[in-house]
């Protein structure tokens, strides 16, 4: 059923997005996951219209914030307000309150906004004037940021980047693939006449699903020592926490689900792993000043960990 639906859901955003098969499809174990996507490229790639698609495609309600410096807390939040006719306080719902929130240009905006959307992408609540709110469910928070332009952003702390279940590039197209994109929006806007494959109940039932998708032991035991060899590489300064280790467990999960298969295999792990895991992860000072990035020093821990075998 989970292949199924991913299948035309993958289909119906492909409608939009030119390409990107493998992006799509890391988003959509992120969302059957219950987990948070942060989407870091160049300007114009199409990071607001995957978010919008996806969206759409789901059925689910979207807001979208654009992240800026002078943004409050409140303006993600809500705020509780005095009405005059009724003489008593009612709480105004902020953006963050819907299914599907693209927080665009997250890194544009102070410590203090960021922040806002820490409890609410972990314990899916927010919290207004001691008054908590429960979020409504599916809930996905998409996040944008440029990689380029550092001049007027706030780098996300890692208590933040640690809450993304995954980190995607999308990357520029193929050429074959941008004359598709002048041929598909030539006339009019695909997103406009989208159409719903699936709904919020549904995919909250596909949420359930993967967690019995089968994970042998071994595979649970290479899952953990890939994470425990972050900690422990001489290029690592700060390796990857439990958090982590959860999210590779259960991203295994859904990719074999999307796949059609009711069991993980080592190739979903090393498949996902420098999406799940990069972010995590701090390189020494020195590993930097000898211009190994964290790509690399990723692909040295997963070669270096042996993947189980099947034992004939």
């Amino acid at each position: 059923m989970i292949a199924q639906v991913a299948a035309r859901v993958r289909e119906n955003i492909q409608k939009v997005i030119v390409g990107k098969d493998e992006v799509i499809d890391l988003a959509l174990v992120a969302i059957l996951c219950e987990g948070h996507i942060l989407l870091e490229d160049v300007p114009g790639i199409g990071k607001t219209m995957l978010a919008r698609t996806i969206a759409a495609s789901l059925n689910c309600t979207f807001k979208r914030i654009q992240f800026t410096p002078d943004l409050l807390p409140s303006d993600v939040t809500g705020i509780s307000y005095f009405d005059q006719k009724k003489q008593e306080f009612e709480f105004r719902p902020g953006p963050v309150m819907s299914q599907v929130v693209l927080a665009d240009e997250i890194n544009r905006a102070t410590p203090r906004t960021q922040s806002a959307l820490l409890e609410a992408m972990q314990e899916r609540q927010t919290t207004v004037d001691g008054v908590t709110y429960p979020l409504p469910r599916p809930f996905l928070v998409m996040a944008t940021q440029n990689p380029i332009e550092l001049e007027g952003t706030f780098p996300l702390p890692e208590a933040q980047v640690d809450r993304f279940l995954i980190k995607l590039p999308i990357g520029y197209p193929t050429e074959e693939e941008e004359h598709a994109i002048l041929l598909r929006f030539e006339r009019q806007d695909p997103l406009e006449t989208l159409e719903s494959v699936t709904t919020p109940n549904e995919l909250i039932a596909m949420q359930q699903q993967i967690r019995e998708v089968k994970v042998e032991e071994s595979v649970r035991g290479y899952i953990v020592d890939v994470i425990r060899a972050t900690r422990e590489h001489q290029d690592i300064q700060l390796g990857v926490s439990p958090r982590g280790t959860l999210a590779l467990y259960k991203g295994a999960q859904a990719l074999a689900a999307i796949r059609g298969r009711e069991y993980v295999l080592p190739d979903d792990v090393k498949l996902l792993s420098p999406y799940i895991l990069t972010h995590r992860i701090i390189i020494s000072p020195a590993t930097r000043l000898r211009g190994r990035q964290l790509a690399d020093v990723l692909m040295d821990v997963i070669e270096t960990v042996p993947a189980p075998v099947e034992r004939l």
